[in-house]
């Protein structure tokens, strides 16, 4: 395993042959004792085997296991940090190996993957102490050198940094990377010569690093030499074919050369590798925009909004877009968002009063040229319009709407990340929406994880599961999906459920029977026929929690569906036409089954979930509280919790508790660490 870490907006791999030792050896040097060190050690000897793998979420769960027997251990805590780490969960990677340092503090590479925890996390001079410490037990460690002169660079003790680099050169005179850190640490300084230098003699060592040949492409997009970064940036490509962020670079090179074919090829491939990239949609949605291609422009600039839905130089050019392919309403929309924002943006006024007139809105038409006719009369007050010169570009901070045809660049340069996308592995980089983890409510399907041994469990459901003829009701958060097969078998057991409830002549079996029923409506979604079974049981067992709760459940689904579509009108009655008083039928029946029952985990949670939904993130915050204090394994309160919070705008403790559900198992939650990190 090896660590990255980015400086000065580029990526140095760092060479970490003691953690993946580590990792590999536990496979081959597995210790024989006795039986139950045999099942702690082999608990974690499947944890590193799935962690060499980068299976990291998998690898968690063993690490908890032999952690929950054995928390005096070293290792897990170790090596559940190695993967929370990969997972891009550095708090939560720096807290497992501070346990592990408490345990044994004379391991170095604990010491070394808490300094680079802390790096991501900005904690510069923290990382300095524990590489100062890490040194003294392993003083030939170079990556430890390597990641200490960083951390002075971005602490911005360059004169530290420089020295650091010189003793270094003394014990590793070839080692590339230290002249490419000289160069960053010149860079800062502002000496771009010197910085050069030390650029063409790691080059001179290791021509085959594609970093070095990115970085120094840098110097010269800085320089606005375009035919020099072009061609150091051919080399990084060349070498790192799989690193969007140099095509991004080359395209904005090639587009001041000219060379507009070889600029869209590029941001084409580097959206192929990074399909959420933002400068390519943006800037290949302008490209598409000068050669005439429309419609296409449109839609890289709808993608660009909805990962910034307020990004005001997107709007005014989708704005542009539209009214270029006649969609006048639709410009009218996105002219006006921009107004409203920059009021005296005459040239927004002027395309909107255009629309307005095609649209034969005269009234509204005169009344943008009367404002714009106004600040003519005072030429002082306003700048002349510019025009679309390929070699304007602009920094993404610069928000100038006078500037919405300009080619954008980020303010400081970054080199890409490449990343798996998909839930096992490196799962953070799957994109979720920020949503709140569902109700529980019962199933006839039971809750299923790769990576999850949680089985949600209560009294009163297990009561009913004991009863004769009772078929087997679990308790899970997810609306199960199912085949056309399966749906209708479903159908086919409500239909032998009803026609033995009305056959039945014994009232507790006519109960059982209802409940069954309820329960098969509400997983095929049929919410209001399982609110008439749980509502005609209910008057008969007014007491009965599930019942309570399950009706609860089902109108809260109903509720959000309404909400969601906007289906609030009178003629749908039977789903009820007033959301306070629905959501207040909801909190009665869960107030109602926290009377009867006040240590049920699950009905806290629902109840903190409705709260969430409505917003009350204090209360919902507090019930969530309740339902961990009473059931701590339930990572889906940490993750409702962790987004209560950041809604709250409590980011560090939202970011603790969303870590403690990736901890657990729910592993959407890194997605949402990744993006609240920075």
């Amino acid at each position: 395993m090896s660590f990255l870490f980015e400086f000065n907006n580029r990526n140095y791999f760092v060479a970490s042959p003691l953690v993946r030792g580590l990792v590999w050896a536990s496979l081959f040097l597995f210790p024989l004792l006795c039986e139950a060190q045999y099942n702690v050690d082999r608990l974690i000897t499947i944890g590193r085997s799935a962690l060499y793998y980068e299976d990291y979420v998998l690898s968690m769960q063993y690490f908890n296991q032999a952690i929950d027997a054995k928390p005096y251990l070293y290792e897990p805590w170790f090596f559940r940090g190695v993967a929370k780490y990969s997972l891009d969960d550095f708090a939560g990677a720096e807290a497992d190996c501070s346990e592990a340092i408490q345990r044994n503090p004379y391991v170095v590479s604990g010491y070394e993957l808490r300094g680079i925890a802390r790096i991501q996390q900005k904690k510069y001079k923290e990382a300095i102490d524990d590489y100062n410490v890490a040194l003294k037990y392993d003083p030939e460690n170079r990556s430890l050198w390597h990641n200490r002169v960083l951390c002075h660079i971005r602490h911005e003790d360059y004169d530290a940094a420089l020295l650091e680099i010189d003793s270094m050169l003394t014990r590793w005179s070839r080692y590339a990377p230290a002249y490419m850190m000289r160069a960053d640490a010149y860079m800062q300084q502002k000496d771009t010569a010197s910085a050069i230098v030390a650029l063409d003699k790691s080059l001179e060592i290791d021509p085959y690093d594609g970093q070095i040949w990115a970085a120094r492409s840098i110097i010269s997009l800085s320089r606005e030499e375009w035919k020099e970064s072009e061609e150091y940036l051919d080399k990084a490509i060349h070498l790192q074919p799989k690193h969007a962020g140099n095509y991004i670079n080359r395209a904005m090179a090639r587009y001041n050369r000219n060379n507009l074919r070889g600029a869209m090829a590029d941001y084409d491939t580097a959206l192929d590798l990074e399909p959420n990239n933002f400068l390519g949609h943006y800037n290949r949605g302008l490209l598409r925009a000068q050669v005439g291609d429309d419609n296409r422009a449109i839609t890289d600039f709808d993608f660009v909004l909805r990962l910034e839905p307020d990004n005001i130089m997107a709007l005014f050019n989708r704005a542009v877009l539209l009214d270029r392919t006649g969609d006048l309403r639709g410009a009218i929309r996105d002219y006006s968002k921009v107004i409203d924002e920059y009021p005296n943006f005459w040239t927004g006024l002027e395309f909107r009063a255009s629309c307005y007139r095609r649209l034969g809105m005269t009234r509204q038409a005169e009344q943008d040229e009367f404002t714009v006719y106004k600040a003519r009369l005072e030429k002082h007050l306003y700048g002349k319009q510019p025009r679309l010169n390929k070699r304007q570009m602009r920094k993404r901070s610069d928000e100038d709407p006078e500037k919405y045809n300009q080619l954008v660049m980020e303010d400081e340069q970054e080199m890409e990340h490449e990343y798996q996308n998909d839930y096992r592995g490196r799962v953070q980089n799957r994109r979720v929406e920020m949503e709140f983890q569902p109700m529980f409510a019962l199933s006839f399907v039971p809750m299923k994880s790769d990576v999850r041994s949680y089985m949600p469990f209560d009294r009163h459901v297990d009561a009913i599961n004991h009863r004769k003829s009772v078929r087997h009701i679990y308790i899970n958060n997810v609306l199960p999906s199912f085949s056309e097969e399966e749906t209708h078998e479903y159908f086919a057991y409500i239909d032998s459920l009803s026609s033995q409830i009305a056959r039945s002549r014994v009232t507790s079996e006519t109960m059982d029977l209802l409940l069954l029923r309820a329960v098969a409506f509400a997983s095929l979604q049929n919410f209001e026929s399982a609110i008439d079974d749980f509502s005609t049981y209910l008057q008969e067992d007014s007491v009965c929690v599930p019942a309570l709760w399950m009706r609860a459940v089902c109108q809260a689904r109903i509720n959000q569906f309404m909400s969601a579509t906007g289906n609030n009108s009178d003629n749908s009655a039977s789903l009820g036409s007033n959301a306070e008083l629905k959501n207040a039928n909801v909190l009665a029946d869960l107030n109602h089954a926290l009377a009867l029952d006040p240590q049920n985990a699950y009905i806290y949670y629902n109840r903190a979930t409705l709260y969430a939904q409505r917003q009350d993130y204090g209360r919902a915050i507090e019930d969530y509280t309740r339902a961990i204090t009473i059931d701590a394994n339930m990572a889906e309160a940490y993750f409702n919790r962790g987004l209560c919070a950041v809604y709250r705008k409590q980011l560090e403790a939202g970011l603790s508790d969303l870590s403690k559900a990736g901890e657990l198992g729910l592993y959407s939650a890194y997605s949402i660490i990744k993006k609240y990190r920075k």
